[in-house]
């Protein structure tokens, strides 16, 4: 199979759908594999760098889109991309189609097989895709709130950890999965008051013997979340309803009562936000302002540290990669349903339920559609 890696045209993102090393595994199992020119020159890897281990170098995203069997990506393909994907074409990277319907309407016009990271499952109920992109989102949430609250950056001035004789911000964090879990780490190692609000009752439990007294855990109801986010210096939205729009569990009312200078990392924003203050912000221009309350929304967090994001993608995808490259996406999903939970849009119909019912359209199960 020939497997192209385009440039991500996003703003501000550097990472790249396959690393050197990556190629080479591909290579070895007899692939081939076609890199647009520069695409891993941000992070260290030019294009002398995957030539060395078998790849070809092609000028444009058009010769690639053109080329290759599946498309190995990072972000969600912009509209440009979309309109350069064909009939049967795989397409293999992140999508995040609920609060996104025009994306959703280009790729079923373009009759690509599309099969998003943020919903491949595994055995043990996880996402294993997502989850290095969570761990990383959820370890930056707090170091991003922590430059936020700073003065200049309209922030209200208060250290994180504090310093001795002066109390510590409060950190509340929606949401005790992967991302909850990781901030919930950083903010500990800062020296922050952590609060996590968690619906798993497991959860809370798993967080309780991981943290023990380093954290409250506080079980989500609506008081619980309005009494604690009002309270707050900042404020982490890190909750995950798989392949659906995320819940507004934060509204604007409460930032009335929030203090002036406040600060909140909204890292459910690729799925439309956790906050009903929520819109999506750029790397480039990262913040805006609500009530007095900084918003952080940045919709490609990872994307700010872009090489150890790659790497630790590229880690967990390869495996996928290669069985959809060995065995055609039908036959590799015939063996393995987690990767089949990874099926959106094939040819022209949604295939996730979850996605569908976002965006209000028929759900065609999986396994009618490829036919298992």
């Amino acid at each position: 199979m020939l497997m192209g890696v385009p440039s991500e045209i996003k703003n501000f993102e550097y990472r790249v759908g396959l690393v050197p090393s990556s190629v080479r595994e591909l290579i070895s199992h007899g692939h081939q594999v076609v890199i647009q020119h520069g695409a891993g020159e941000k992070i260290g890897f030019n294009d002398a760098a995957y030539e060395l281990v078998g790849a070809r170098i092609a000028g444009t995203a058009e010769e690639i889109f053109q080329q290759a069997d599946m498309i190995v990506k990072v972000k969600e393909p912009q509209a440009q991309e979309c309109r350069m994907l064909r009939e049967n074409q795989l397409l293999f990277t992140y999508l995040h189609l609920a609060p996104d319907p025009e994306q959703a309407k280009l790729l079923q016009a373009s009759g690509c097989v599309a099969v998003a990271y943020e919903t491949v499952t595994d055995k043990h109920g996880g996402l294993p895709l997502l989850a290095p992109m969570s761990e990383v989102a959820g370890r930056m949430s707090i170091q991003a709130g922590a430059h936020c609250l700073e003065i200049e950056n309209g922030g209200s001035g208060i250290l994180l950890g504090g310093v001795p004789g002066v109390v510590p911000a409060t950190v509340v964090i929606i949401g005790g999965g992967v991302v909850g879990t990781n901030a919930a780490r950083v903010a500990i190692g800062m020296g922050a008051t952590v609060i996590v609000i968690e619906k798993s009752l497991e959860r809370l439990y798993h967080l309780d013997l991981q943290f023990d007294s380093k954290i409250t855990t506080v079980f989500a109801t609506m008081d619980a979340v309005e009494q604690h986010v009002m309270n707050a210096d900042l404020v982490v939205g890190a909750v995950l309803i798989p392949g659906a729009s995320a819940p507004r569990l934060v509204s604007e009312k409460m930032l009335n009562h929030m203090r002036t200078g406040s600060v909140m990392v909204d890292v459910a924003i690729d799925q439309g936000g956790c906050f009903e203050t929520s819109k999506a912000t750029t790397l480039s221009d990262p913040t805006y302002v609500v009530n007095g309350v900084v918003h952080y929304c940045v919709a490609n967090m990872p994307g700010a540290v872009p090489r150890t994001s790659t790497f630790a993608l590229n880690h967990a995808t390869l495996p996928f990669i290669l069985a959809l490259a060995n065995e055609g996406y039908v036959a590799a999903m015939r063996r393995n349903h987690h990767l089949m939970n990874g099926l959106n849009i094939c040819h022209g119909r949604v295939t996730y339920q979850a996605v569908a019912e976002a965006l209000h359209q028929t759900y065609f199960p999986a396994e009618e559609v490829i036919g298992i």
